[in-house]
C-alpha cells in the first residue's frame, strides 16, 4: 500500500484503478445495479471535456438537439444488423402506471396500466433519429443534416466498472444527413480527427487511428472508424468511433430525398460518440501510486494556493497576496483556488491535492513573504522549487503548458515502447503474457481467422490502422498479401 491508502499499479492494477477513482472523489456506486453516481469533482472534469468537445463540434457546423428517452420496439426491429447488435442490452418499458397494493405492504405494478408497444430505454438513438428525420427531409435542399446530441444511454451490463462500463452513461452522439456516400464518408473521418485532435491536445492521451474489422464494427455500419489508446496496463482502450452508415437506417426507415433532378435518393448517414469512459482513460494513462495525474487543460483546479501561517495576521499578509496572484491568473484563463480553510492542516491539504492531481500547488508562508518567494510543486513529477513571487504569473502559464507537453511526450513514449511486431501466435502470447500492449501483426482479412486468434489469445483486432498499409504474412496461416492490424487485451 502507498502512504494515501491507495494499492500500487504494479500489485493490482484494477484495484488501484477502482480505489483511486473513489479515493480521488470522482465517482462511487450507486445502489441501482450497475450504475454510477459521479461526483461534483468528477463531474467538473467530465464538463471540461463537453464544453471543449462541444465547441469542436460546433466549430465543423454541427448543432445540439435532444431526442426521446424512449425508443418504440418497432422501431429498432427495423434495422436488422442494429437489433440484433443490442437486444441483449436493451432495458424495457411494459408500463405506465403504479398502485398501492391490496394488502397495504407497498406499490406494485397496474396490471391494467400495460403499454400498448412497449417502449426501449435509448441504448443509441439511431432508430428514433432517422424516424425523425423521415419528417424533416424531403429535398436536397435539406441537406446536409448535422445534429449532436449530449444525453445519456443504457445497456444493461452484467459486468462494470466506474467509468468504463456502467448500464447507464453519459455520452454525445452526432448523427448526421448527406446527399451522397463521399460527403458521408467525408463528415465520419472529420469526426475521427476532431476526436484523436481533442484526446490528444487536450487529454495528453496518443492515439492510433484505424477501421475496425467486420467482427468488431458497430451494429448498423458499413465502416467504423475508431481512435485507440494504451492503458498504463498494457490494456487497449477504445477512446472514440465514428461510423459510416451507408444507407442502411435511410432504408430501413425509407428516408429519401428529390435530388437537383427531382429523382429520388436514399440518405446517407453517419453516426460517432465518445462517453464517458474518456473520464477512464484519462485516469489510467496518466495517473500514479499517489493518485490522479490530471493535464492541466481538464484539470478543474489548475493551481492551488495554500497558506502557511500560525496566526491570523501571517494569514492577514498571504491572503492579501494570493488574492492578488489569483486575479492576475484569472486574467490569464487559469483557475485557481485558494484554500484557506482552517480546519485542515496544510500537510492534509497536500496530501488531498495530490490524491485529485491538481496540477500546480504553491506554497506560501511568512519567510516566503519575507523573502517574496514562493514553493512551487509539480504534481505531474513530484518536483519542488523556491520560485520568486516577481514574474510568478508568466512562469505559471509556461508551466502549466510546459505540464500538458511532457504528460504527452511520456504517454507516448510508454505507446512507441510497448507496440511490439509479431510473426507467431506463440509470440504473440508471449508478449501479450509478459508485456502486453499493442501487437502488430498480419491478418488474412477473414473473419473465421480473427476469431480463432481470439480463442488463441484473448486478444482481438483493435483497429486497421489508417497508417501503415504494408502487407505480411498472416500471424495464423502464414498467407502472403495479408494486412497489418493492431491486436490487444482490452476493457
Amino acid at each position: 500500500m502507498s502512504s494515501k491508502g491507495i494499492v500500487k499499479r504494479s500489485e493490482d492494477f484494477s484495484k488501484w484503478y477502482n480505489e483511486l477513482v473513489l479515493k480521488a472523489d470522482l465517482a462511487e456506486h450507486s445502489d441501482v445495479r450497475g450504475c454510477m453516481i459521479i461526483k461534483p469533482y468528477g463531474y467538473a472534469i467530465w464538463e471540461k471535456i463537453k464544453d471543449q468537445l462541444d465547441v469542436m463540434f460546433k466549430e465543423t457546423g454541427h448543432q445540439n438537439a435532444y431526442f426521446p428517452l424512449l425508443i418504440p420496439k418497432s422501431y429498432l426491429s427495423k434495422e436488422a444488423a442494429h437489433v440484433e447488435g443490442f437486444a441483449k442490452e436493451c432495458a424495457v418499458v411494459t408500463h405506465y402506471r403504479l398502485k398501492n397494493s391490496e394488502d397495504g405492504s407497498g406499490v406494485v405494478v397496474d396490471p391494467a396500466a400495460k403499454l400498448d408497444e412497449e417502449l426501449i430505454i435509448r441504448p443509441t438513438s439511431e432508430t428514433i433519429i432517422w424516424n425523425t428525420y423521415k419528417k424533416w427531409i424531403q429535398s436536397y435542399r435539406d441537406l446536409p443534416i448535422l445534429v449532436n446530441q449530449w444525453a445519456n444511454v443504457v445497456r444493461w451490463e452484467m459486468r462494470t466498472r466506474l467509468f468504463l462500463r456502467t448500464s447507464e452513461f453519459l455520452w454525445q452522439e452526432g448523427h448526421t444527413a448527406h446527399a451522397s456516400k463521399l460527403e458521408a464518408i467525408e463528415e465520419t473521418e472529420q469526426m475521427l480527427d476532431v476526436y484523436a485532435n481533442f484526446v490528444e491536445n487536450f487529454m495528453a492521451v496518443p492515439v492510433i487511428k484505424g477501421v475496425k474489422s467486420e467482427n468488431e464494427r458497430f451494429a448498423g455500419a458499413e465502416e467504423t472508424y475508431c481512435i485507440e489508446a494504451l492503458m498504463q496496463d498494457g490494456k487497449a482502450l477504445q477512446a472514440g468511433t465514428s461510423h459510416f452508415l451507408g444507407q442502411n437506417f435511410a432504408k430501413a426507415f425509407d428516408v429519401t430525398f428529390a435530388d437537383k433532378e427531382g429523382k429520388k435518393n436514399h440518405v446517407w448517414a453517419t453516426s460517432w460518440g465518445v462517453s464517458t469512459r474518456l473520464m477512464g482513460a484519462l485516469i489510467m494513462t496518466h495517473s500514479d501510486d499517489k493518485g490522479l495525474v490530471l493535464p492541466p487543460k481538464l484539470s478543474p483546479i489548475q493551481i492551488v494556493i495554500v497558506p502557511i501561517y500560525k496566526n491570523e495576521d501571517q494569514l492577514d499578509i498571504i491572503s492579501d497576496y494570493a488574492g492578488k496572484l489569483k486575479k492576475e491568473l484569472s486574467e490569464l484563463n487559469i483557475s485557481v483556488k485558494f484554500d484557506n480553510d482552517d480546519n485542515k492542516k496544510p500537510g492534509w491539504k497536500f496530501a488531498e491535492y495530490e490524491m485529485k492531481g491538481v496540477p500546480l500547488r504553491i506554497a506560501v508562508g511568512p519567510r516566503d513573504m519575507e523573502n517574496k518567494t514562493v514553493e512551487l510543486a509539480r504534481r505531474d513529477n513530484l518536483t519542488k522549487s523556491i520560485v520568486a513571487q516577481e514574474g510568478l504569473p508568466k512562469l505559471l502559464l509556461e508551466t502549466l503548458d510546459k505540464i500538458q507537453e511532457e504528460l504527452f511526450s511520456k504517454a507516448n513514449l510508454f505507446l512507441n515502447e510497448n507496440t511490439t511486431q509479431v510473426n507467431s501466435i506463440d509470440q504473440m502470447n508471449q508478449i501479450l503474457n509478459t508485456k502486453g500492449g499493442f501487437v502488430e501483426a498480419f491478418w488474412n482479412g477473414d473473419s473465421n481467422s480473427e476469431q480463432k486468434i481470439k480463442d488463441l489469445t484473448k486478444a482481438t483486432i483493435r483497429c486497421i490502422p489508417l497508417e501503415g498499409s504494408e502487407n505480411g504474412n498472416c500471424v495464423l496461416t502464414g498467407e502472403p498479401n495479408s494486412k497489418k492490424v493492431i491486436f490487444a487485451r482490452a476493457y
